[in-house]
């Protein structure tokens, strides 16, 4: 048997717990001191403690937010060290294998080598 550990999937991570993901979107990728952080469009169910009811022009709840990931070791997007060359778009997931995470949308696939990530929303 191989010590290989299952991947994990975003919707089991606690810091994802009352949003999802897949309806997200990457606005830009910066690195600040040895944290990763990465700006989104978060959509928001109404089960979060955030969560509005969308305006009559809206019809989700989508708030500015962002990812942090701390101790970042290293970060590769499309074969890139460069984190201000990785693109923007939708996300369509993010999972943690062995402690690797791995994000990936329109932009790409992100390898990230960090601590656990923290999912932090701007102006709350």
């Amino acid at each position: 048997m191989g010590d290989a550990k299952e991947s994990v999937g975003w919707k089991q991570l606690r810091e994802f717990a009352s949003v999802n993901l897949e309806k997200s979107f990457v606005l830009s990728w910066h690195m600040e001191s040895d944290t990763l952080v990465v700006d989104i469009d978060l959509f928001l169910k109404p089960e979060h403690p955030f969560y509005e009811k969308p305006r009559p022009a809206e019809k989700v709840c989508i708030r500015p937010a962002c990812i942090e990931f701390p101790y970042c070791d290293s970060v590769t997007g499309n074969g890139s060290e460069d984190v201000a060359s990785i693109g923007i778009g939708a996300i369509e997931g993010l999972c943690v294998r062995d402690g690797i995470y791995e994000i990936s949308g329109e932009f790409g696939t992100v390898v990230i080598d960090s601590e656990r990530p923290l999912l932090r929303l701007k102006g709350a």
